[in-house]
């Protein structure tokens, strides 16, 4: 029998090259062991998902391999410490008793202290001449997604790697390349949000992947990825965005009522609807066009908008839109909250329509002179009468 594993499990990668997104890191990493200047503490930091864990443990692995021939993992000289639930300065005196003895084949041991912001301070205070000078053949890897949790006296004695959120183009090109491996037909909007959904978290795309080859199988459509992820397509948002345009505030609300009836949220709207504007936006300038996040199909349709709408106009809408955002998790009613924004934003006028302008005609020569002459002549009666 097979057990089926998870993607996040069955490809997680096994060499620096197979790493996504973090080329900074492993470059640095890999040249440290090919020049022999490898410290003793490292603390590798960021947010979750980005491949802090994996790094630590492929880096683990080749300082090993880098010194002998043998073909064994030395994954018995790796040791993992969850902080989390390990994170007593007991915990800690048990790690260091273990350090002072040293591996029995390769040249290093190697300990990874994964979510380390979690160790007391006693904990780390404990620890801090261990770490300071380790015996030769031990290493410390820390892993945290809050460096700033850990004290000073720990980072000062540490080299510190920063991991960078992976892009929605390096997670939506990996999906590609992975649907093929699955055999998978999908549309490429399917794979544009799921990346949105990762939110820079390869592990959670993969996750959503896994969420989603569950439901629609070998053969992916959009509607059937949105349904799974209960979001909004683009589609719906770019329909909301033409009835604004047109103040039809009637329709707006019918469409608003449909989308609760399908199950979906007001608070999925609204973020459709700032990502929408966000890219009109984005798209009056051409410099900022690489900031554009949205499908190709639908960046035809934004570039189209930026003409109908202006900046002060498109910032009017958003600040309305991040207001409801802000508001929605307090109010007591939710629907009306959403219900107020569609509305304002419905009545938003077009700056760019041409305004009837009251023309002011110019006073008649003849009344200028008249007026003048008058006071010439009411000037020259006082004069006589004193």
């Amino acid at each position: 029998m097979n057990l089926y594993q998870v993607s996040a499990r069955k490809y997680r990668p096994n060499n620096f090259d197979d790493v996504v997104g973090q080329n900074h890191v492993t470059e640095s990493l890999q040249n440290s062991i090919n020049s022999k200047t490898v410290s003793h503490a490292y603390i590798f930091c960021g947010p979750r998902g980005v491949g802090k864990t994996t790094c630590a443990r492929i880096f683990a692995k080749k300082l090993n391999l880098n010194n002998s021939s043998s073909e064994n993992d030395f994954s018995y000289n790796i040791f993992e410490l969850d902080a989390a639930s390990n994170n007593s300065v007991d915990d800690i005196r048990d790690l260091v008793n273990q350090v002072k003895i040293p591996p029995q084949t390769g040249n290093y041991k190697i300990y990874i202290i994964d979510e380390a912001h979690m160790l007391s301070k006693s904990a780390f205070n404990a620890f801090l001449k261990t770490l300071e000078e380790p015996p030769k053949h031990c290493i410390f890897i820390l892993a945290t997604t809050e460096k700033e949790k850990i004290i000073p006296t720990i980072l000062s004695r540490c080299q510190i790697f920063d991991f960078k959120r992976i892009t929605e183009k390096d997670i939506f090109n990996y999906l590609l390349k992975l649907s093929k491996k699955e055999n998978i037909i999908a549309e490429s909007e399917c794979f544009d949000l799921i990346s949105k959904k990762a939110d820079g978290a390869l592990r959670d795309a993969l996750s959503i992947f896994d969420k989603v080859n569950s439901f629609c199988g070998k053969n992916w459509t959009i509607e059937k990825v949105s349904e799974t992820l209960h979001s909004l397509d683009e589609s719906k948002i770019e329909n909301f965005v033409n009835l604004l345009k047109n103040n039809n505030i009637a329709q707006v609300l019918v469409e608003f009522d449909l989308i609760l009836k399908n199950g979906f949220e007001g608070e999925n709207l609204i973020s459709g609807l700032i990502e929408y504007f966000r890219n009109i936006m984005i798209s009056k300038d051409p410099i900022s066009m690489d900031l554009l996040k949205c499908s190709s199909k639908a960046k035809e349709a934004i570039i189209n908008l930026t003409s109908f709408y202006t900046t002060n106009q498109l910032i009017e809408i958003l600040n309305i839109l991040s207001n409801c955002q802000k508001d929605y998790a307090i109010t007591t009613n939710k629907r009306f909250l959403v219900e107020l924004c569609l509305m304002q934003l419905s009545s938003i006028e077009n700056l760019n329509t041409k305004k009837k302008k009251i023309k002011i005609s110019e006073p008649a020569k003849e009344i200028t002179e008249t007026t003048e002459s008058a006071n010439q002549n009411q000037i020259t009666k006082e004069e006589t009468i004193s």
